[in-house]
């Protein structure tokens, strides 16, 4: 299983916070950090620019504003990607427009990312399986139909891809979860399927591990008390130490589900069975 630690925007465009969580995430055990990487002109809807943002750590300013503040270019990116080589953990990003796709394509990545809020952009989708390369479709907000167009785009390119039950509320509450849907997108696109959380805790997610997921990503941060849209639904140091320790733990349970006889067994079994 692949964990992946999503920073996102929960630096809130501070670099040193940025390094900070990719330690983290490298410290826990996660295979790979994810960032956001948008061109807020063209991402953001129009009806969004000039809705105001109160109270942020740089006053009062429209949501345009907000996005362009977080927002890291190539020396930002040149830092992480050097940081990540030099601490020996792989790094990605979800693109949210086609302009962002480019710039990411400049670096080395493992793998792709389609978020939730792109998967009905059919033009990024046809960008990113051109590459032919690994891609995560996360299925937040989005009806069968339209992972259904999603997956014939993948399918006829040839690119390997990895669905992810998603469910886009932050923070999530259980009864929205709905983790039967794993097995269902598992059969009904004969693909691997992981799981993308945004629910407070860890219980959710230790209960994905049980319908199969091949992947697990959490949001990550330095202070769940940190401002910002995603903070509460995140995991601190020690919330994804114990989270990827527990996922080891339950994966070793499940066994193989054929019945047998195991030797810390045989003992018992002489010293209490009978005939």
């Amino acid at each position: 299983m692949k964990f992946i630690a999503e920073i996102g925007i929960n630096h809130n465009g501070n670099l040193a916070n940025a390094l900070k969580m990719v330690d983290i995430a490298k410290a826990a055990g996660a295979d790979i950090v994810k960032f956001q990487k948008r061109n807020p002109e063209k991402c953001v809807p129009g009806k969004m620019k000039n809705v105001m943002k109160y109270n942020t750590p740089w006053g009062d300013i429209t949501y345009l504003k907000y996005k362009e503040l977080i927002e890291f270019g190539k020396k930002e990116y040149d830092i992480i990607d050097n940081h990540c080589r030099a601490i020996d953990i792989e790094w990605s990003a979800s693109a949210w427009d086609e302009d962002s796709f480019e710039f990411l394509m400049n670096y080395d990545l493992p793998c792709h990312k389609i978020p939730s809020a792109m998967l009905r952009n059919l033009k990024l989708l046809e960008m990113v399986s051109n590459t032919g390369e690994h891609t995560y479709i996360s299925t937040g907000m989005s009806s069968l139909d339209e992972i259904d167009e999603a997956v014939k785009i993948f399918k006829k390119k040839k690119c390997p891809f990895e669905l992810m039950h998603c469910n886009s509320t932050y923070p999530l509450p259980p009864e929205e979860v709905n983790l039967r849907c794993i097995p269902m997108l598992r059969e009904r696109y004969q693909c691997d399927v992981g799981y993308s959380g945004h629910e407070v805790g860890l219980q959710v997610s230790l209960a994905a591990v049980v319908f199969g997921i091949t992947s697990l990503e959490r949001h990550v941060t330095l202070d769940r008390s940190m401002w910002g849209s995603d903070q509460a639904a995140s995991l601190e140091k020690r919330g994804f130490e114990l989270l990827i320790r527990d996922v080891k733990i339950i994966q070793s349970s499940l066994g193989d589900g054929q019945k047998r006889i195991y030797p810390g067994e045989m003992k018992k079994r002489e010293q209490l069975s009978y005939g």
